[in-house]
């Protein structure tokens, strides 16, 4: 009877101890979070701060890795670069997962088992998805970082048109001509470009292939959404898993595969880092675009994108040593302002239009024109 008392006390004290640890890491994740009560508005502001300059940094550094990645004269193979890339956000969210069962109180990610029903139906996505990755690297690896905001620029022209022709969404007027704006931008930036002779008119025609995909890309992840029950992370799972399967066949038809066997630098650990930084960066966007909209709002993370698209067009001519026209940064800030203006406009006419069903803090937080900044 006494040992059975003193292992029922000892039983109680241990979970009494883990109560105590799971309330201490409650408080710790809500400090981290910022979900007291009383949280002073400069530890907000600094939050705020911290969480845009996160997303500056790995948007910004993604791109250069990209460029640098796609610019190896050594290996002229993009879609494996590209291939590689999913391959990594497979393996990122299959560790997230394994790390949300070990440390439930720290990460949040959903349990996603593969099921082959659900991956076809998130194919059509996929085939969209893959195109847009693809074109769009080609354009950054033909035109560079510095015009590679104006060569991807016409993501919102694209979007207004694309949703009249297949939701039949009509356009307000000031929303057309924020559009005007930006494609007038586009093909000053051409004109300018050519007038320097470094305009690649591949890398011109990749991005407005691009383009057209981030709009397609929008409209088809709100037609698929339903089918990974709403969740970005499942939807990026499923979604990486069929580009790995359709890259295959892609690479050995475009003979890039030979170009792997023949590649000197095939055991350079310093090459396969980089590449795997590559894919780091590229599921680490995904989060931290998230985290700007969920601490910010939609429209300060578009506002934030364009800034961030200015940014990285002054570093990238600054780091190139180059000298540019005045009518080329016109070209530059035409799209900016175009995009921007845009941005405030249909947030003004969303703000008028009464919301039917609060959206879960799981479900997908992006909308069509809210994927037009050029962070991929």
């Amino acid at each position: 009877m006494i040992r059975f008392s003193h292992v029922g006390r000892t039983f109680a004290l241990r979970v009494a101890m883990n109560r105590t640890h799971l309330r201490r890491y409650k408080i710790l994740r809500m400090a981290l979070m910022g979900s007291g009560p009383e949280e002073s508005f400069l530890h907000r502001s600094l939050r705020i701060a911290a969480v845009v300059a996160l997303y500056w940094f790995i948007s910004i550094t993604m791109v250069f890795l990209n460029n640098y990645l796609l610019d190896n004269k050594d290996l002229e193979a993009p879609l494996f670069v590209t291939f590689f890339q999913c391959l990594v956000s497979v393996v990122l969210c299959c560790v997230m997962q394994l790390l949300a069962k070990m440390c439930p109180w720290l990460i949040d990610f959903p349990p996603v088992r593969f099921d082959l029903k659900t991956s076809r139906e998130v194919l059509p996505l996929s085939v969209v998805f893959i195109s847009m990755i693809t074109f769009n690297n080609l354009c950054l690896k033909n035109v560079g970082v510095a015009f590679y905001t104006v060569g991807r620029s016409l993501t919102t022209v694209f979007n207004v048109l694309l949703s009249y022709v297949i939701l039949k969404q009509t356009t307000s007027l000031q929303a057309i001509v924020c559009c005007g704006i930006i494609l007038g931008g586009f093909w000053l930036g051409v004109d300018q470009e050519g007038l320097a002779g470094s305009l690649s008119w591949s890398g011109v025609f990749f991005g407005v292939i691009a383009s057209a995909c981030v709009s397609l890309n929008a409209i088809y992840t709100k037609k698929v959404m339903p089918a990974v029950d709403g969740n970005i992370w499942k939807l990026s799972y499923y979604n990486n898993i069929n580009a790995c399967v359709l890259f295959l066949p892609l690479i050995f038809i475009f003979g890039e595969f030979g170009r792997l066997v023949s590649f000197s630098r095939a055991f350079d650990m310093g090459f396969w880092g980089m590449m795997i930084l590559g894919g780091v960066f590229g599921f680490a966007i995904g989060y931290v675009t998230g985290l700007q909209i969920k601490f910010t709002s939609p429209l300060t993370h578009n506002v934030s994108g364009t800034a961030k698209a200015c940014a990285q067009t002054v570093i990238a001519v600054l780091y190139e040593s180059s000298t540019k026209s005045a009518l080329w940064w016109t070209s530059n800030m035409m799209v900016l302002g175009g995009s921007s203006a845009y941005t405030v406009v249909k947030s003004r006419e969303m703000k008028g239009t009464p919301h039917k069903v609060p959206q879960d803090s799981t479900k997908e937080k992006l909308l069509p024109e809210e994927k037009d900044n050029p962070d991929v």
